[in-house]
């Protein structure tokens, strides 16, 4: 067989000859006691050429190096040439070549891109294609595994925000209990005209005094606290889906970081491989100290991602421990798949479902309902309440003629505040505009809510669509491409660096399609979470003024542009 004249046969057979099979290894040695011309110091007999058989090679010239002669041996440079250069550790197992008679015609074939000469070797070993996966890390993971629902328990039970939002709503009971509860009576001493020595005389006694409550300002007070304690249950509910959201992202930044790992040290293993094919290939002539180099700096580069990005992986898992109230928490590998599973998102129905069920919108209602309440118990307020006070003393004043005391007496008041000149105008008006403010306010947040969705969903669809794409299209693709030069170089038209380049991209590829399933991982947690997601804020207080939609409502946003980027 006539192989063309092409720029990567010598690549290809230099890099093939490390995979020759051990099978040939006996034949090879049997060989080698047939020395070349060169070896020898003597010409090659003349004689027809032998029918070619298969596992024979043929004779190709090097660039620069004269054609044999029919009938001459061929020079020495063009037998070494011939010899195939190989690493040392397989030198000693290469086949001798047959020098015919009479070298073969070479056509002329049109050059491939990348490609040198190069002499058949006899049989090609077959290169097992290697594709990136998912998952990879928990086949056999170094630490056990961890899922979502395990987490999550453990945070519910750990973290110390839900135990205050509980305490809080603990606070706001009280308050309400506090606020319904009835004036306390007076008890007091009284005396008047005491005097003493022999005359004594005067009144001494004692008094109770109670404020009668009017106008019902007592259960307008219960009211009031009562919108206190469902606006502190709505922060409890508020709280709850934080932390869940906010263990749910820390999670699959995780699980995202284990698979940015095990793909980055499959990348720096196939720059390891281009770096020892290069330094096989400068060491035979074909390769200089240029490529070599760049595949030395690929190589460092790869290692400082790797390190990179375990020290990613370690910060994550710290992060996903404090979401979690176990700081100290043992790293373990989590379990999932990224591509399963993918949350759906329809931009009218999460709208929709913001404004009805988001808890920033049920605050604000609430809000609205409490300063209604206020007004109504500021406008009972002029109605004044009722002082009584009533007693018991001793006279010691002395009767005429008898001379005797007057003795026990009793005495009683009552008493009313006459509004006249303050019948609180002033805090019903500043009560009322609140209510005003408050319903303001909740159209406030339902535009806010929507800002900030439009926002989060726009996230979410580039993300989505960057996914699909690289699921259908340019994975895909890329792995066709891959195994097809994998058949190339079996067929030996191809060079085994095409091969490892064409394994890089695959592999540089799945990194992006990670990042995207990432960022739609986080767009869609927080929107199917109603924009809660930080799970270490402390909820609000009773009485404080909360904001129902706060500015760390997405905290994780600039972090996913960074990556992005």
């Amino acid at each position: 067989m006539i192989l063309p004249k092409r720029n990567a046969l010598w690549i290809v057979v230099a890099t093939l000859a490390l995979l020759a099979p051990p099978a040939a290894k006996s034949q090879e040695q049997a060989t080698q006691s047939q020395q070349t011309p060169e070896k020898k110091k003597k010409p090659a007999p003349k004689k027809a050429p032998p029918a070619q058989a298969e596992g024979e090679h043929e004779h190709h010239a090097a660039p620069g190096q004269p054609k044999a002669e029919p009938g001459k041996p061929a020079p020495p440079t063009q037998k070494m040439e011939n010899m195939k250069v190989m690493p040392a550790e397989h030198q000693q197992h290469a086949q001798p070549l047959q020098e015919p008679q009479k070298p073969p015609e070479i056509k002329p074939a049109p050059q491939m891109p990348g490609m040198e000469h190069m002499q058949h070797m006899g049989r090609i070993p077959t290169v097992k294609p290697e594709f990136p996966r998912l998952g990879k890390s928990q086949e056999n993971p170094p630490t056990p595994l961890v899922s979502l629902d395990e987490m999550e328990q453990m945070a519910l039970a750990s973290n110390p925000t839900l135990r205050q939002a509980q305490a809080e709503i603990g606070t706001s009971k009280a308050r309400q209990l506090q606020s319904g509860l009835y004036p306390n009576p007076s008890v007091g001493y009284t005396g008047e005209e005491i005097r003493g020595g022999s005359f004594g005389g005067g009144q001494q006694g004692f008094f109770v005094s109670q404020t009668i409550v009017t106008a019902g300002k007592l259960g307008l007070n219960r009211k009031i606290f009562r919108q206190e304690v469902r606006i502190s249950e709505i922060e409890a509910e508020e709280q709850r889906l934080r932390v869940l959201n906010a263990v749910q992202l820390a999670y699959y930044r995780v699980l995202t970081a284990q698979e940015m790992l095990d793909t980055e040290r499959d990348l720096l293993r196939i720059s390891e491989d281009t770096l020892k094919v290069a330094g096989q290939l400068r060491n035979i002539g074909q390769a200089d100290d240029t490529e070599v180099l760049q595949a030395e700096v690929e190589v460092e580069q790869h290692k400082i991602a790797v390190e990179s990005q375990e020290h990613t992986l370690r910060q994550e898992w710290k992060s996903l421990a404090a979401f979690v109230g176990k700081p100290g928490l043992e790293m373990r590998t989590v379990a999932g798949f990224l591509d399963r599973g993918l949350p759906e998102v329809e931009d009218e129905q999460i709208v929709q479902k913001l404004l009805t069920d988001s808890p920033a919108v049920r605050m604000a209602r609430s809000s609205v309902d409490r300063w209604q309440a206020i007004v109504a118990r500021e406008r009972r307020e002029p109605i004044p309440d009722i002082e009584v006070r009533a007693g018991l003393q001793r006279n010691g004043e002395l009767l005429e003629p008898s001379r005797r005391r007057v003795g026990l007496q009793g005495f009683a008041e009552v008493g009313i505040q006459i509004p006249i000149f303050n019948r609180n105008q002033g805090t019903v008006e500043a009560a009322r505009l609140q209510v005003e403010r408050a319903r303001r306010e909740e159209q406030r947040v339902e535009l806010v809510l929507r800002e900030r969705t439009s926002a989060v969903l726009d996230t979410y669809h580039r993300s989505r669509i960057m996914a699909e794409r690289y699921r259908t299209q340019l994975l895909p693709r890329a792995q066709k491409a891959y195994e097809l030069m994998v058949q190339k170089y079996g067929l030996m038209l191809a060079s085994y660096p095409q091969v490892l380049l064409a394994q890089r991209t695959l592999f540089q590829l799945h990194t992006e399609y990670i990042a995207a399933l990432e960022g739609l991982w986080m767009s869609g947690i927080t929107l199917r979470g109603l924009l809660l997601t930080d799970g270490l804020e402390a909820p609000a207080r009773p009485g404080e003024v909360d904001m129902p939609v706060r500015e760390i409502n997405v905290p994780m946003m600039q972090r996913m542009k960074s990556r992005e980027q």
